[in-house]
C-alpha cells in the first residue's frame, strides 16, 4: 500500500496511466471498469494501478469523509464475482489536509485478460477503455509467460478437437458481455484464450479447458472425478446401497452432484415452538451443496486422488485432494483464502454454481446451525481436506 508522501505524489500526477481519480463514493460501475483495467495491466508497468477517490480530476480533494461503509462497499468489489478472475487489490484510508482519499491499490494479475461484467478493460493512456481484439490477444499471450496456477498451465497433448465446441458456445454467453460476442471476429482459438482456455504458444488447450470442456477430462486428468458412495450404517467397510464414479465435464458433474444431494436429503414433521409442527430436513440443501462446490473449485486436479463424498445414516463425508492452499491456514480458515484454481472459480461463478467468492464455508455454517444440525468438522493435512456433516437429531 501506498505511503502518505507517495500519495501526494499521485495526486499532482496527472500524466500517470496508474492513477484514475473521481470524487464519486457510489458509481461501482465505475470502480469494477477501473480495477479491472489496472488488474489487466496493458501496458505492462508490473506495477500496482491506483483508484484514488475523493481527488478531482485536476489533482484537488473535493473534501470527502471516508467511512467505513464505502470501504466495506470497494473491498467487496474484490468478491462480488463481477471481476473475473479475482483481483488482487486493498483498500485504505488516507486523511489528508482539505479531506480523505479511499486508496485501491491493483496488483497487476498473471492471469488477464480480466473482465467486468463481461468486458476486457485495460488503460489507454489516462483513459479506461474497451479492448480491441488485438489488445486481448497481447493479453492472452502474456499469460501464458505469467501463468503459475495448475489450471491455466497448457494441456500439450490436448488439441483443440478435444474441446466440445458446443458446450463452450453456450459458456461465452454467459462469460462474455453480449455487444462483444456480437462484434466477434476472432478464431475459435482466440476466443478460448482469451477465458483462459486455450494455449496460443503451444496450441493446446489448457488443463481449464480440458476440464470445462473437454471430450474426456479424465484421459489427461485421472484423478477428475467424484467417488460416491452411500453405506446403510456408519461403517465404511460395510456393503453400500448405492455408489458411482461422477465424471465428465464439469458442468455435467456439477449437475449430477445438485441432483444426488436432493435425493439423499430426508424431511421429517418436526415439533417447533408451542404446539406447530412443520418439515425440516436431516441436512439443509444448500450447505452440503457449497460444501460439494468448494472442494470441486479448491481440489488439487495435479492428484490421481478423487474427491470422496461418502454418505453414511448418520453423516456426510467430503475429502478433496489436496491441503490448504496460499494463504488459508489451519488457524485462519475460512476467513482467508487464496484460490488454487482460478479459472475454474471463474467458471463456476459465470455458470451459476457460486454467487460470490470467499463466503461458501461460512454460509454452509450458518445454514447447518439454523437448521439445528451441528457445525461442519474440518481436518487437514498436507494432502486432503476433509469435512464431516452431521445429520440432524430427530
Amino acid at each position: 500500500m501506498l505511503t502518505e508522501p507517495q500519495l501526494i505524489d499521485l495526486l499532482t500526477d496527472l500524466e500517470s496511466d496508474r492513477v484514475e481519480r473521481t470524487i464519486s463514493t457510489n458509481e461501482t460501475d465505475k470502480f469494477g471498469e477501473a480495477i479491472c483495467a489496472f488488474a489487466n495491466d496493458l501496458p505492462g508497468h508490473g506495477e500496482p494501478g491506483y483508484l484514488l477517490i475523493g481527488v478531482h480530476d485536476g489533482g484537488a480533494l473535493s473534501g470527502l469523509t471516508v467511512t467505513d461503509e464505502l470501504l466495506k462497499n470497494l473491498g467487496a468489489i474484490r468478491s462480488d464475482g463481477n471481476i473475473l478472475p479475482q483481483p488482487a487489490m486493498s483498500v485504505a484510508r488516507f486523511a489528508l489536509n482539505g479531506g480523505d482519499v479511499a486508496v485501491v491499490a491493483v496488483q497487476p494479475s498473471d492471469l488477464p485478460p480480466l473482465r467486468y461484467k463481461g468486458r476486457v478493460w485495460i488503460r489507454v493512456g489516462p483513459r479506461r477503455a474497451v479492448a480491441n481484439e488485438q489488445e486481448e490477444r497481447i493479453l492472452s499471450e502474456r499469460r501464458v509467460a505469467l501463468a503459475r496456477s495448475f489450471d491455466a498451465r497448457p494441456c500439450r497433448e490436448a488439441g483443440i478437437k478435444e474441446i466440445a465446441l458446443g458446450q463452450f458456445d453456450a459458456y461465452r454467453r454467459e462469460a462474455i458481455d453480449p455487444e462483444t460476442i456480437a462484434e466477434n471476429n476472432r478464431s475459435i482459438e482466440q476466443q478460448l484464450a482469451s477465458l483462459r482456455l486455450y494455449d496460443p504458444e503451444f496450441s493446446c488447450a489448457t488443463y481449464a479447458g480440458i476440464l470445462l470442456f473437454g471430450k474426456n477430462p479424465r484421459f489427461h486428468l485421472p484423478g477428475a472425478y467424484i467417488q460416491y458412495l452411500k453405506l446403510p450404517g456408519t461403517d465404511l467397510t460395510e456393503f453400500p446401497i448405492d455408489q458411482a464414479e461422477i465424471s465428465g465435464d464439469l458442468h455435467s458433474v456439477l449437475k449430477e452432484l445438485e441432483g444426488r444431494v436432493r435425493l439423499l436429503i430426508q424431511t421429517s414433521m418436526r415439533a417447533t415452538e408451542g404446539f406447530s409442527e412443520s418439515l425440516l430436513p436431516d441436512y439443509p440443501e444448500w450447505a452440503l451443496r457449497e460444501l460439494l462446490m468448494n472442494a470441486v473449485m479448491h481440489r488439487n486436479y495435479d492428484s490421481n486422488s478423487p474427491i470422496q463424498f461418502y454418505v453414511f445414516a448418520d453423516h456426510v463425508e467430503i475429502q478433496s485432494p489436496g491441503g490448504l492452499y496460499g494463504e488459508a491456514t489451519p488457524e485462519n480458515f475460512p476467513t482467508r483464502n487464496s484460490y488454487r484454481n482460478p479459472i475454474i472459480a471463474e467458471a463456476m461463478k459465470s455458470l451459476g454454481f457460486v454467487n460470490r467468492f470467499g463466503y461458501g464455508v461460512q454460509r454452509a455454517q450458518a445454514l447447518l446451525e439454523k437448521n439445528g444440525n451441528p457445525p461442519a468438522e474440518y481436518k487437514f493435512d498436507d494432502r486432503t481436506v476433509h469435512v464431516k456433516i452431521y445429520r440432524r437429531d430427530p
